[in-house]
Formats: structure tokens, sequence, C-alpha cells
């Protein structure tokens, strides 16, 4: 198992939570199809893992909590948690999961070319480093026909961020 749970927020989820990164878009979370809108925007990269740490669950959890138990993984705080993927197919599963269960949450991807902020009022906001990548992020996206949230821009600690 590459899953695992970690005790705090590593240093890279710390880093974008005080600098997200410059470019940004936001799209609305089609809830219905999240394994399509996952697979389509994580296609552009070749990722080795990432950290997603989370702000806010709204509800209970009850994805997060099947998928955890299914791959070993034990929460004291189904609330508050980190957890470090290793794998593209397991950040697929991990974010397909956290987004269906409507949780506020920060991932960063390894190497840093893609960070995620989603909240429960169903916006995933994407970033990159370059502008180039965001580019061909939103272009996938927006080709499939998921709908692209014009004009809103994303603070970072101004929305709430932890």
């Amino acid at each position: 198992m590459t899953l695992s749970l970690l005790a705090e927020p590593t240093e890279e989820i710390k880093e974008f939570r005080l600098a997200p990164w410059p470019f940004q878009r936001t799209f609305k979370t089609p809830l219905k199809d999240l394994n399509r809108f996952v697979a389509t925007f994580l296609r552009p990269f070749s990722l080795g893992g990432g950290v997603l740490d989370t702000d806010q669950v709204v509800f209970e959890p009850k994805s997060i909590r099947a998928f955890l138990a299914t791959n070993s993984v034990t929460l004291q705080d189904l609330y508050h948690f980190t957890l470090r993927t290793r794998e593209q197919q397991e950040i697929a599963n991990v974010l397909q999961t956290v987004l269906s269960d409507w949780v506020d949450f920060a991932f960063v991807s390894s190497p840093p070319v893609l960070a995620i902020y989603a909240d429960h009022d169903e916006y995933t906001t994407f970033y990159a480093r370059q502008e180039s990548k965001l580019n061909e992020l939103v272009t996938a996206l927006e080709t499939a026909g998921f709908k692209v949230v014009s004009a809103y821009v994303r603070g970072g600690a101004s929305d709430g961020w932890r």
C-alpha cells in the first residue's frame, strides 16, 4: 500500500497555503461525473504522488471512511487529516473520493506541477506555476465539456484556508 496518513501538513502544503501558485482557473465540480473529471485533469501530467490536506468536512465523509478502510488506513479524526499518495492511480482514487464527500481541501502534486483547492460549494480551483501547464489542463477540461467558473479568483488565507 502506498497511501499513508501523515501527522501534520507537509512543507509543500504549508508553502502552497501561504503563497498559492500564480496561475489558477476554477471549474464547477461535476459530482455526477467525477471519474471522468478527475481522469481528464490528471491526464496531462505524469505524477509520482502528492499530498492532500483537509480544511473542512461539511457532511459525514462516508466515501472517505469506506475508501480508507479498504486501504487499511485508520483515521482518528475524519474531519481533519493529511494523506500522502505515491502513484497516479492512487491520486485519482483519493481525489475522486474526497470530491464526492464535499470536503474543502488542498492538494499539491509531486513533482509540484499541479495544485488544487476544492470546496464544498462544488468549486475546484486548479493552480500551476507555469501558465502553459494550466492552459493544457484547462483546454482538456473545456474540451471534455466541463464548466469553467468565469472571473472567479480564489484568494488563499483570506478565503478561510488553514
